[in-house]
């Protein structure tokens, strides 16, 4: 994967960690930016953690499948996407009673729940000729930085946003995984 490609796995990967973190700062009275800065930490280093778990797992399995490996990972980033652009577009099934801060533990596992996706790429990954540690850190960067700006958004631009959001890293994800797709078939990868 080239840096582009890379960087925007990344920013995918960090879409619904970024919606889920406007709906945290929507729930606070007025996010100071070190309760932004933690929460963005905490998801930044879940989120770099489980695309190297996914990808270890993969490579587990790499001798396997390595006729199929295009395949695979197409198949995972676009039903990734898929499932982000369908859940960007469903409406909130209630109203839910506003928390009176975010606890380490209520954080940690929003943070683990937004990034089983990431853990499903690197298992696609893994089929790949790819950095996993330079992938990993990026992709946890991403979402510190992208997290920290969400809880600070939160208030004022709401659920809305973050639903576009996760649309729009979907939307990315079926095209990483078309393009992987496509460099294969075409002999260019």
């Amino acid at each position: 994967m080239n840096f582009a490609s890379t960087a925007l796995l990344a920013f995918a990967m960090s879409t619904d960690a970024f919606a889920a973190a406007v709906g945290k700062g929507a729930a606070l009275h007025k996010p100071r930016f070190s309760e932004a800065l933690k929460t963005g930490l905490i998801f930044g280093v879940i989120e770099a953690i489980t695309p190297v778990v996914g990808w270890g797992l993969g490579l587990a399995a790499a001798p396997y499948v390595a006729a199929w490996d295009h395949w695979i990972a197409f198949v995972l980033l676009c039903g990734l996407g898929l499932l982000m652009v369908r859940n960007g577009c469903t409406l909130p099934e209630g109203l839910q009673a506003k928390p009176a801060k975010h606890s380490f533990w209520v954080l940690a596992a929003t943070g683990f729940a937004t990034s089983i996706d990431a853990m499903a790429v690197g298992v696609g990954l893994a089929f790949l000729e790819v950095d996993i540690v330079s992938t990993a850190a990026a992709i946890g960067l991403t979402t510190m930085i992208m997290v920290t700006l969400g809880v600070m958004l939160g208030r004022v631009l709401g659920a809305i946003v973050g639903r576009r959001a996760e649309i729009a890293g979907g939307a990315i994800l079926i095209g990483i995984g078309a393009l992987i797709l496509f460099e294969h078939l075409s002999g260019a990868a």
